[in-house]
This record gives structure tokens, C-alpha cells and sequence, in this order.
């Protein structure tokens, strides 16, 4: 009897382990569209968008201290990086949004965190205050 009690436990613990073992139970992944998006943009594609006078909001993610240390470029709005979910509202939904920071890492996060909240037409500036500042361009 005890050898029975073993067999059967033997093989209700493999078909424990083969029903376990079964993808049914991964979650699905989103497809690749789903994901939030954005577009990279170089200080040069910024600079000549807002000569032009195309409508574009500059969104300085970084602290206020390399705001007003480093310089930021004319008219942009300072909202930090770790701010911005609780600031959502201050920022416009009806232009395109230029993401900007020291090298353009935090920007990025920005970015993701605007177009998870239903933001689009939003552009991370590459390089960041370093390659505007690199470039000669203008800069408080």
C-alpha cells in the first residue's frame, strides 16, 4: 500500500507541475503600437522650428537649480522631471512639445511619462542645454 500512495502522489505532483508549467497564464504583452512614442530632435531642428515661429512649447525637465545655473533657452517652461506627473496640468495638450534637459536622458523619461498620459506630437531634444550650448545658440 505505501508504494501505491508514493505512485499516486508521484503523479499527481507531475501533473501539478506539467499544469503549471503551461503558458496559459502569461499575460499578454501589449503590441509594439501601443507603446507611448516620440520623436528624437537635434538642437538644430529646435532652433529652426522656433526661428520660424512654428508653435512649440520647450519643456525644461530639470532641476531649478540647472535652470537657472546653466541657462535655459528663452520662454521655456520648468516643470522637473519628478514633478511632472502631479503638474500634468500645466502643460498644454494643444501644441507640439520639445522635451529638454541637461543631456536629454531626463527628457526622455518626460517624454514617456506625457505620452502615457495621452500627450502626442512630443519630441525629446538630443543633447540637451550641452548641445544648444555647444552650438552657439542663445540661452538666459
Amino acid at each position: 500500500m505505501p508504494t501505491t500512495i508514493r505512485l499516486l502522489a508521484l503523479l499527481f505532483m507531475t501533473l501539478l507541475l506539467a499544469a503549471c508549467s503551461g503558458t496559459a497564464a502569461t499575460p499578454a504583452r501589449a503590441p509594439l503600437s501601443a507603446q507611448p512614442s516620440f520623436n528624437n530632435m537635434t538642437v538644430q531642428e529646435l532652433k529652426t522650428t522656433l526661428d520660424n515661429g512654428e508653435p512649440m512649447l520647450v519643456l525644461d525637465v530639470r532641476t531649478p537649480a540647472e535652470y537657472a545655473n546653466d541657462g535655459h533657452i528663452a520662454g521655456s517652461l520648468l516643470i522637473p522631471v519628478d514633478e511632472l506627473p502631479s503638474r500634468l496640468a500645466e502643460v498644454p495638450s494643444d501644441q507640439p512639445i520639445a522635451c529638454f534637459c541637461r543631456s536629454g536622458n531626463r527628457s526622455e523619461t518626460a517624454c514617456g511619462m506625457l505620452a502615457q498620459a495621452g500627450y502626442s506630437n512630443l519630441h525629446n531634444v538630443e543633447g540637451g542645454i550641452r548641445a544648444w550650448r555647444a552650438a552657439g545658440y542663445p540661452f538666459e
